[in-house]
């Protein structure tokens, strides 16, 4: 038995080995490339022989100059790999609610989470002040988005609203009271710092830095491989909730777990990007068109596609207006709303 099995599964490990390192490669190449292009175009050879200089000091020779060693290393490379965490995180927890809420629709955004973060982030710059210095920002923002979602579940538990629906409509509702408490803030605050208020609000990575790219890897690493643990319930989930408490899965207790961990990644992502809407919502459902429905592929396949997506759309948002960078929201915005327009048509 053990000499019939072993070259089975040999022959099951193999394909998937080769896919990953396909897959690997992909990232890094999305990753030079994004780091090369920019109002300063620098070779891609170049980046590999600056972060190859970084990382294994005196291994090869260049001669590339200071300034776009400093360009590499110090502003695009953090700004490239903080697109990769933040893109990753948002697929991999849209993946994640689609499949508790069996909501087609879903995304990180749904239960208010965004919205806390937003309401933080703007009370910091207009009205607090940097009284934790630099994150100060990112802190409030993820600390408004932890109290959206406690929000959330505090109201859906006082209202009895367990189910799915019920839910995800208490999340809306949180929402729109959050964002209109933001508004006011903006409102009151000072109109000269509505730019940089404006500019966070539609999403950017220009602020980047390798202190910065820390706490987003430590949330997702664990919270991520916690998901994908969870991806035979998951599946349950998705066939509805009778069928998954008919297999001996808690409903209630799993999906708000799901939600609380959503709302972790969720929350430090947003804390570090600003608001970048409809990678969740996108990159499962190309993921699904490729892999099918199981979770065990779905996910990290929307953590993956979630990473490169948006390490494309940061180099496009740098160089569609150069010198100038757009928010990166903008960017998924338009192709998330174009691909909003054409899932409504192929539900239809």
């Amino acid at each position: 038995m053990t000499d019939s099995t072993a070259p089975l599964s040999a022959h099951r490990l193999w394909p998937r080995l080769g896919l990953g390192g396909i897959l690997a490669v992909v990232l890094i190449l999305s990753i030079g490339v994004a780091v090369s292009v920019g109002a300063v175009a620098v070779p891609l050879s170049s980046v590999g022989a600056v972060v190859l200089d970084r990382l294994l000091p005196g291994l090869i020779a260049h001669d590339v100059g200071a300034g776009h060693a400093s360009i590499i290393w110090q502003i695009r490379l953090p700004r490239v790999i903080l697109a990769g965490l933040v893109g990753a995180g948002l697929g991999l927890v849209g993946a994640a609610l689609q499949s508790v809420t069996r909501n087609p629709l879903a995304d990180p955004h749904l239960l208010g989470i965004s919205s806390g973060g937003a309401f933080g982030a703007i009370a910091a710059l207009l009205h607090l002040g940097m009284f934790l210095g630099p994150l100060t920002v990112p802190l409030m923002a993820f600390g408004g988005a932890l109290i959206a979602t406690a929000m959330v579940l505090g109201v859906a538990h006082l209202a009895g609203a367990h189910s799915a629906d019920r839910l995800v409509l208490t999340g809306v509702a949180v929402s729109f009271v959050i964002m209109a408490c933001a508004n006011i803030l903006i409102f009151l605050g000072d109109p000269r710092a509505t730019h940089t208020v404006l500019f966070w609000m539609l999403g950017g990575l220009g602020l980047a830095q390798w202190s910065h790219l820390l706490w987003p890897l430590a949330v997702l690493l664990p919270c991520g491989l916690w998901l994908w643990a969870q991806a035979d319930r998951l599946n349950a989930m998705s066939l509805g909730d009778e069928t998954a408490a008919s297999l001996g899965l808690e409903v209630g207790r799993f999906r708000l777990t799901v939600f609380v961990v959503a709302a972790m990644i969720t929350g430090v992502m947003v804390a570090f990007s600003g608001l970048i809407g409809f990678v969740g919502l996108m990159m499962p459902h190309l993921v699904r068109m490729v892999v099918g429905g199981d979770n065990a592929r779905v996910l990290p396949g929307s953590a993956f596609s979630g990473a490169v997506f948006l390490i494309g759309a940061d180099a496009l948002a740098r160089v569609a207006m150069a010198p100038e960078d757009i928010p990166i929201g903008v960017v998924t915005g338009l192709t998330g709303g174009i691909f909003f327009i054409w899932i409504m048509s192929r539900r239809h």
